[in-house]
């Protein structure tokens, strides 16, 4: 186990604690991390409480695990992760919390997408995606 604190600002990202969970797969990256730190009691978006009587205290981030035509989708992607922080980005972007460090890192984190993607159609091409193969 191993932890990340990359993300460590602020007091509510100090709070958060990251944690790799696995060791990493064939490919070199962890697939399972948690996220602790955090109460969601008194978010009103947060519906753990309804359901299930008591606060979220942990999320679990868990990404997909070997090749989908073999596992089926059994975890998020890098780009699924990427595309709500860029939704949320845009979403700043058209209200009172426009600016340009916002606006920068909607640019880089797209740019980031775009080279995930075109790494994908790549393998697409070379008839390698969803392979161990380079």
């Amino acid at each position: 186990m191993r932890t990340i604190n990359s993300h460590k600002v602020n007091g509510c990202n100090e709070a958060i604690s990251i944690t790799v969970k696995d060791q990493p797969g064939q490919g070199g990256a962890s697939h399972l991390y948690n996220i602790e730190g955090f109460n969601t009691e008194t978010n009103p978006s947060c519906m753990f409480m309804e359901h299930n009587g008591e606060p979220a205290v942990q999320c679990p981030l868990l990404f997909q695990n070997g090749p989908p035509e073999d596992v089926g989708t059994n975890g998020i992607t890098q780009e699924v992760l990427l595309a709500i922080v860029i939704d949320r980005l845009e979403c700043f972007q058209k209200g009172q919390y426009a600016c340009r460090e916002n606006a920068l890192a909607l640019t880089k984190i797209q740019e980031a997408v775009m080279w995930l993607q075109k790494r994908t159609n790549d393998r697409m091409l070379r008839g390698v995606e969803g392979t161990h193969v380079k």
